[in-house]
């Protein structure tokens, strides 16, 4: 479970990134700066702009994502240490 989480969440930063690309493109360095940094930033600047930009197939896609990674967590009861700090058993 947790390894589908992380794919999950891999595919949510290639989302982000793609969103941050337009941003750079149509607003400028500060605020694709702000949405590599703050994704909710991105998430509902791209939902404003999705039409206008034709991104909106990402933004349904990135969306999904979030949902899809919410219940993976809920499921998996949000430890998603991957290994990271825990303690060796023997």
């Amino acid at each position: 479970m947790g390894i589908l989480a992380l794919l999950v969440l891999v595919a949510c930063l290639i989302c982000q990134v793609i969103v941050a690309i337009k941003i750079f493109q149509n607003d400028g360095a500060l605020k694709g700066i702000l949405a590599l940094i703050c994704g909710l930033f991105g998430l509902i600047w791209g939902w404003m702009n999705a039409t206008r930009l034709n991104i909106k197939t990402i933004m349904m896609i990135w969306s999904l994502l979030i949902v899809v990674y919410i219940i993976l967590g809920a499921i998996g009861g949000f430890n998603f240490s991957y290994g990271v700090g825990t303690p060796a058993t023997h």
